[in-house]
Order: structure tokens, then sequence, then C-alpha cells
């Protein structure tokens, strides 16, 4: 699967201010039929999205007109519990490019970067002044820049560092998966077995 390239990202934000969201909140197992990619952001958060008669929420995040962006911005621990990949492809495909947390499961975190969606983990004292700009002004930006691996509050001009592996961040720099990645380093592998 190629991704999108991701080197700077400027966006609004979509505050989910809860803590230990667990893969099973973002993508119910009874959506985790197909085996395409495409299709699971109709169902991301689907139990808190809709009613039983699935009629819209309005309370919630993703259904509120005053939210929008491709950043998702979450409370600590986001993507515990079970390891399924189609948590990360149904942030990835609702339109999120980046997920911001102070803590993010391992397994989570491996799927997201395998799968072209940035986590970045910022300090709680950052997180909390991000939730509480996005609270005062609904419009207020974040940007995420990669090459620098720096998010900046965009209205006050805080920033903070995140780490990144270095082999996911050229991946995601480029638009590669792991199997673009061996496809652009072909002649480099045949030349090695060669010698």
């Amino acid at each position: 699967m190629s991704i999108d390239k991701f080197e700077t990202l400027t966006s609004t934000a979509v505050p989910l201010p809860i803590e230990n969201i667990d893969t099973d909140q973002i993508i119910p197992a009874r959506f985790l039929k197909a085996t395409e990619r495409k299709g699971f952001g109709d169902n991301l958060f689907r139990d808190w999205r809709y009613e039983k008669d699935g009629s819209e929420i309005k309370s919630f995040a993703l259904n509120d007109a005053r939210y929008g962006g491709s950043i998702l911005v979450a409370g600590k621990n986001f993507g515990s519990g079970s390891s399924r990949e189609h948590a990360a492809w149904s942030i990835y495909d609702y339109g999120f490019k980046v997920v911001v947390s102070s803590f993010f499961a391992d397994i989570f975190k491996g799927n997201a970067l395998n799968n072209g969606l940035l986590p970045v983990v910022v300090s709680e004292d950052f997180l909390s002044k991000i939730f509480s700009s996005i609270d005062t002004d609904n419009q207020t930006t974040l940007t995420v820049n990669l090459a620098d691996q720096t998010i900046t509050l965009d209205g006050t001009g805080e920033s903070e560092s995140f780490e990144i592996n270095p082999y996911k961040k050229e991946c995601l720099t480029k638009g590669y998966d792991d199997i673009d990645y061996l496809i652009h380093m072909k002649s480099e592998i045949e030349s090695f077995e060669n010698r």
C-alpha cells in the first residue's frame, strides 16, 4: 500500500480528551471482516459516533461541526487493547494524518507508523495546552514538522520535539510502506547479492 508523503502539516484538530481509548473503541470488532484497507473510516469510533438506530450523536467530537482537520488530539494511553491493525487503518482512512497524545500503546504506535499515520507523543503539560487552545478557539492550528520532529501550537508559538524511529521517519517522508522501501532498494539488494 502506498501512503501519502509526509513532510509538514498545518491543520486544525479534532479534540478527544478521553484517556485509555482502546482499539475496540477506535474500530469495533464487528467491522473487521474486510481485508482491504478502505472503508474503515466510516466506522471509526462507531459506537461513540452513532446511536443504535444509526443517527449521529451530535455531541461527539467527530460529529461536531466546530471541529475538523487532519489531526486527532487524544487523551493519555491511546490505542491500548488488542493489536488490531484496523485501528490505524480506520483513523487514516477517515482522513487523519497525525494523532497526538501523551502516551501510545506500543503495538498501536507501530501499526500507525506502518500505515502512514504519524503518532506524536507530547508531554502531558503540552497536551493540556493543546486541548485548552482548541477549547478557546476551535480554529486553533498545529504544525507538525517531521524533518525537525517538532509540533507547534501556532497561536502561541510554543513547540515540543517528538521522537520517531529514523527508518519510519524516512518511510513517511518518502511515502513508503515496508514493501515500497524494499522495492526502492532493489538495485542495492541485487548488487549485494551479486557480491
